[in-house]
């Protein structure tokens, strides 16, 4: 039990390192602040998430301590890293950064004038 409890722990630490490359590959490399934001919020969720699964696991099965401040270490990262790469991502849109040439489609564009349209209607004249 302690050699695959070993191989488990190795390959969680193993992916969360790839995954945490991958992630600093993807901020530098990439052309644009949405681009950057996708391989931030998304490799490095799972990246850590693996490191922490993996360091969770060495304490429990191999110090037999079971650390619950990890267990929502990993839930609070799973839930929120997502949420606030998107919501960095749809602020910039909202403040007017412009995606790289290489962006083929703006699906939102449509959704923001439609509100921004609603908004002036609804908004009283100050005149």
């Amino acid at each position: 039990m302690d050699l695959i409890a070993d191989i488990i722990i190795v390959l969680l630490v193993t992916v969360g390192i790839v995954f945490t490359i991958v992630t600093v590959i993807g901020i530098l490399r990439l052309p644009d602040v949405y681009t950057r934001a996708h391989a931030a919020s998304k490799s490095a969720t799972l990246g850590v998430m693996s490191l922490l699964l993996g360091v969770f696991l060495h304490f429990w099965w191999n110090e037999g301590h079971f650390s619950v401040q990890l267990l929502l270490g990993i839930v609070f990262l799973f839930i929120t890293s997502p949420i606030g790469g998107h919501l960095m991502t749809r602020a910039a849109y909202m403040s007017g950064v412009e995606p790289t040439d290489l962006t083929v489609g703006d699906d939102l564009e449509e959704a923001v004038i439609e509100q921004r349209i609603e908004s002036d209607k609804n908004t009283p004249d100050d005149k």
